[in-house]
């Protein structure tokens, strides 16, 4: 019996980069496991679409599909596009059983990818001391989406004993920049920034940009393609899977 595809299913962007990040942690979840046929798809703005993804994994003789969306917020992309895609898929199939599985989300483990991002740039910058963390995500008019944030953010200023503050690039104040330069105003000289973003493109450059420009002296990578990532999206389809088979 064929184990079902996995489609890892990004928002997609206008900046190549993203859409080569993406590439690249489908790769990283390759390589655990090549048993698998796993694509990426977005849902907009980027290639392949996930209509096309669909038609080419039913036209290869799948029958069964478990989407993971590669979201890190519970807002309007999950709890609307995401399933709206799934069920057009479906309907366009007969016959045809495909599950989208919860989101990425805001795993604990992910700030220990966001340590590893932000101990690089503070090298590259050589900074050698820090007084103060920014948590910059992307930001939802979904107020409960923005709390999410806030929540990871104190779990991650507690861990290194720092003040930390949420800040968003979009939808919701403060942004990074305004964050920055609060801290400042108390005092702090030596704040850095964590980008909780899964992929480079115009939001995390321009948290990036705001945060730099208001002083803060290091912005990290986004989360990328990194072995952490790969398995919560391993996770996701593994649960996904079982909810196929039939009771």
């Amino acid at each position: 019996m064929t184990a079902p595809a996995l489609i890892a299913l990004a928002h997609g962007s206008r900046d190549p980069r993203s859409a080569a990040t993406i590439t690249a942690l489908v790769d990283e979840v390759r390589a655990m496991r090549p048993d698998l046929r796993i694509e990426p798809a977005f849902l907009e703005l980027s290639k392949p679409s996930f209509d096309k993804v669909v038609d080419k994994l039913v036209k290869a003789g799948y029958d069964e599909i478990v989407v993971v969306p590669l979201l890190l917020n519970n807002a309007y992309h999950a709890q609307v596009d995401v399933p709206a895609a799934v069920e057009a898929a479906g309907a366009r199939h007969p016959g045809l059983q495909v599950r989208a599985t919860k989101i990425l989300g805001l795993e604990n483990v992910f700030l220990e990818v966001l340590d590893e991002r932000l101990r690089a740039a503070l090298k590259e910058q050589r900074v050698r001391e820090l007084d103060a963390l920014v948590l910059a995500a992307a930001g939802s008019s979904d107020s409960v989406a923005n709390q999410a944030v806030a929540r990871l953010a104190r779990v991650w200023g507690a861990h290194h004993k720092l003040p930390v503050v949420a800040a968003f690039a979009s939808s919701a104040p403060p942004a990074a920049g305004e964050a920055v330069r609060q801290f400042r105003t108390e005092g702090r000289r030596h704040i850095a920034v964590g980008s909780l973003f899964l992929a480079p493109g115009f939001l995390p450059d321009r948290a990036a940009e705001l945060a730099l420009e208001a002083g803060a002296v290091a912005v990290s990578a986004p989360l990328g393609a990194h072995p952490e990532v790969a398995r919560t999206i391993l996770a996701r389809y593994a649960v996904g899977a079982v909810e196929l088979v039939p009771v």
